[in-house]
């Protein structure tokens, strides 16, 4: 399971913004020009500039026109999930395709049949991913403290033959 090209997109340059927002002797509220990401990253400037369009509509990023103009991060690193990078772009974080209408699932609510087998598996999936992506901060990759935060699931007793 990955996000898509614009969630990781995303989550890559806003790393990069907040990375430069918090070098020495940057302005803290010092704008960050969008072209400086893109040849940084090896993006597209044109597509950035939609997804970059698409955060700023999320509260998540600030946006100063003209010279000297660029984006600045809108709360604190701390303070914006990956999780909220993700939904901002309109990525969804699910592992599955069941859903009303979709062909990966047998689900076809007008009948008793109910979804396909799998379809609570990959429902549970996608919401741990969320959740997981939920608790990491741009601040958590900034400080290279995202390994070891995948939590182990909780032993399980085997039942006694």
């Amino acid at each position: 399971m990955q996000l898509s090209t614009r969630g990781r997109y995303a989550v890559m340059a806003m790393v990069e913004l907040a990375e430069r927002e918090s070098r020495p002797g940057a302005s803290p509220c010092g704008p960050v020009c969008l072209a400086d990401i893109a040849a940084s990253q090896l993006l597209s400037l044109s597509y950035l500039e939609q997804i970059f369009g698409r955060l700023r509509r999320a509260g998540l990023v600030g946006a100063n026109r003209g010279p000297g103009g660029g984006y600045r991060l809108a709360r604190p690193a701390a303070a914006i999930t990956i999780a909220a990078i993700a939904v901002a772009v309109d990525e969804p974080i699910r592992a599955t395709r069941c859903q009303e209408g979709g062909t990966g699932c047998m689900f076809y609510p007008d009948t008793e049949a109910g979804p396909c087998r799998t379809h609570d598996l990959w429902q549970e999936l996608g919401q741990q991913i969320h959740l997981f992506l939920d608790g990491i901060t741009l601040a958590d990759v900034l400080d290279n403290q995202v390994l070891g935060r995948a939590a182990a699931p909780a032993a399980t007793p085997v039942p006694a033959a």
